[in-house]
């Protein structure tokens, strides 16, 4: 029986993109195909940009989970029992697709979720995924060219805005790179976007309002 491994779940507000500002069960699953995690892999990793900790399993709510139940059960333990609301969980990582699966997609149905997926797009995507967005990534090779939401870091030296004009999403964003000159990369992005306006801008409101 097939385990799957998460860094950390924890309820919160989705901070980028489409759905920001809604409330969400976060499942950061373990590891990537594009960087080990480890500092001294980042110099030789094809994403060199990433701020997340997705290594091992020992963040909040993390572990292994035996099976897709068990894990879908976990994910609902951390959605307010009293809600309303409609179900939502964002699978990410590192990269979810190594990990997620037909059997997990049909337990987090049967509680009731909807699906939401941030992938790197190098990894084709399951069905049944309700909100499929995919940030590509320099230097890698994008195999998922469809889907809801592509949400492009930028600048991106050896990835521009053009490079994804044909594939076919429904929203096409921009996201100013967090680094050292962020506030360069924000007004780079304002200004690409008012000469470019079939782009949006998406800004990073988790980390500005200090929420996970």
């Amino acid at each position: 029986m097939k385990t799957y491994s998460a860094k950390e779940i924890f309820y919160t507000l989705q901070g980028e993109g489409a759905n920001a500002g809604r409330a969400a069960v976060f499942c950061r699953f373990s590891g990537c195909n594009l960087w080990s995690g480890l500092e001294k892999d980042r110099a030789s990793a094809v994403c060199q940009f990433c701020d997340t900790d997705f290594v091992g399993v020992d963040g909040l709510g993390g572990g292994k989970f035996k099976s897709a139940e068990a894990m879908a059960e976990a994910i609902d333990g951390y959605w307010p029992q009293t809600s309303s609301g409609t179900k939502l969980v964002v699978c990410t990582g590192g990269e979810p697709l190594l990990q997620l699966d037909k059997n997990l997609i049909e337990c987090l149905h049967e509680k009731g979720f909807e699906i939401a997926v941030e992938t790197n797009g190098t990894i084709k995507a399951p069905e049944g995924i309700d909100w499929l967005c995919v940030s590509p990534k320099a230097n890698s090779e994008i195999v998922q060219t469809s889907g809801h939401e592509l949400k492009l870091v930028f600048p991106q030296e050896e990835n521009t805005p053009e490079d994804f004009l044909d594939f076919k999403f429904d929203h096409f964003f921009l996201q100013p790179k967090d680094d050292l000159n962020q506030a360069h990369n924000i007004q780079a992005t304002i200004d690409y976007i008012h000469r470019h306006p079939q782009w949006r801008l998406s800004l990073q409101t988790h980390k500005i309002t200090g929420i996970r």
